[in-house]
């Protein structure tokens, strides 16, 4: 192994919280050569605000190094080349899209993130209503619930669902599991997939994902995991109790 991709909430923090050793975890495989990145299906933050969020939690993280669903987005978006775009998301991932044609009244793609209070019962009838009229969807991220910040909240993939059933349209979905976020996160890396191996918390997002893909992965029982999941008929590769245990088998 060359390589390691780690999920960010629920296996390096945590609801706030920094997890023990692994500050010091991505410090020794960085010593030792491995390349990083650092994976997270948040639309909220951009690879920027992320890297500079990680950096004050201590870790050795470069903006190049972050992949965020939002920037995969982003980047998904300039190779197709859209006409026109309305974006639903908050927050510094907004930023992401700053090159873009911006246009809410009709636009050629409805690009869904996490909207936070602006998802209202306007803005989402105006959606449906520019998908029944030939609007294209696109979903930031699949997941559907997410206790990353305390409390389960809904997730950028309940209202895109929502979207999808209600006007037919079928969403292209670019964060994790789907496969566009792991192989755009290879791609930077220079690496192949047999030489890079997925830790994450969660068996479909991270585990599933990567498996889709060809590469190798390992669960940590931490952030949302449960015991129940691993009776879900996903094998991990791996299974430790938290992230400090890759280095047994990256020999470092």
């Amino acid at each position: 192994m060359k390589g390691v991709m780690f999920d960010v909430d629920g296996v390096l923090t945590y609801q706030g919280e920094i997890y023990p050793e692994a500050v010091e975890t991505v410090d020794v495989l960085k010593d030792k050569g491995m390349i990083l990145r650092f994976v997270t299906n948040s639309t909220l933050k951009s690879r920027k605000s992320c890297a500079e969020q990680l950096r004050e939690s201590g870790f050795s993280v470069v903006e190049e190094e972050v992949i965020t669903a939002s920037y995969a987005t982003a980047v998904y978006l300039k190779g197709i080349k859209p006409k026109s775009v309305w974006v639903l998301l908050e927050r510094e991932g907004f930023n992401e899209f700053k090159e873009f044609n911006h246009d809410s009244e009709n636009p050629e793609y409805i690009v869904v993130g996490d909207y936070r209070d602006k998802f209202t019962f306007g803005s989402m009838n105006k959606a449906l209503r520019l998908l029944l009229e030939g609007a294209k969807l696109i979903g930031m991220s699949q997941e559907r619930v997410d206790t990353s910040m305390g409390d389960a909240e809904l997730n950028v993939g309940s209202w895109v669902h929502m979207l999808e059933w209600a006007s037919g349209v079928n969403a292209v979905y670019i964060g994790k599991p789907n496969p566009y976020m792991f192989l755009l996160a290879l791609e930077s890396m220079g690496l192949d997939k047999d030489e890079v191996v997925m830790v994450g918390d969660n068996v479909i997002t991270d585990v599933k994902g990567a498996h889709n893909v060809g590469m190798k992965a390992v669960l940590v029982k931490t952030g949302e995991f449960a015991e129940e999941d691993l009776d879900l008929g996903i094998t991990p590769d791996f299974i430790y109790d938290a992230v400090k245990g890759i280095t047994d088998i990256l020999g470092v």
